[in-house]
């Protein structure tokens, strides 16, 4: 619904000419407004929708009322709950995404497990392991390597991966606890 016309004219009159001077009072008044020209939109806003209801003795100081009660509002909801501008993403104090003290020492910890693990298997077993495991050698390349035939790489393979398992079980490890 368009404003009725004696509306419009009041508010160019006894309202809009005061917009800067009120601007300059928010500033000056209320320093830790974050932002000013939302309280002096706002005020604008509720003085229309107050005369709208009914007449107003001075818009002027009824104008600046109500930015002056605005503005009150905004700096306790702001002591409520504090929100600081920050202009510099970088120098913010971010926790790291680099793993704990305990995580790594942790880690560290399970690493030894599994090379002891590792170790403790016999000779041509960790051999097998080792080059299919760590190495990532396929089937094919640790049997040609080795002179074995695949079927016995792999059941090589599946005993020492089984013997390992066992080992870290025994330390309270389970197989997925030490999956690094």
């Amino acid at each position: 619904m368009p404003p009725h016309p004696d509306q419009a004219r009041w508010f160019t009159e006894e309202v809009d000419p005061h917009r800067r001077a009120l601007r300059a009072y928010v500033q000056r008044a209320f320093p830790g407004v974050r932002d000013v020209d939302d309280v002096v939109q706002d005020s604008l806003l509720r003085i229309w929708t107050a005369r709208a209801g009914r007449q107003l003795g001075c818009a002027r100081a009824f104008l600046f009322k109500i930015a002056r009660n605005r503005a009150l509002d905004l700096l306790r909801h702001d002591r409520a709950s504090p929100f600081v501008v920050v202009r510099d993403l970088a120098a913010l104090p971010v926790a790291e995404d680099a793993p704990s003290c305990a995580d790594v020492l942790s880690t560290a910890e399970k690493i030894e497990l599994v090379a002891e693990a590792i170790a403790d298997l016999p000779d041509r077993c960790r051999e097998i392991v080792v080059l299919r495991k760590l190495q990532g050698l396929s089937q094919r390349d640790v049997a040609l390597r080795l002179g074995l035939s695949e079927r016995t790489v792999e059941v090589q393979v599946a005993r020492g991966t089984r013997r390992c398992a066992d080992f870290l079980r025994r330390r309270g490890l389970t197989a997925t606890d030490a999956a690094l």
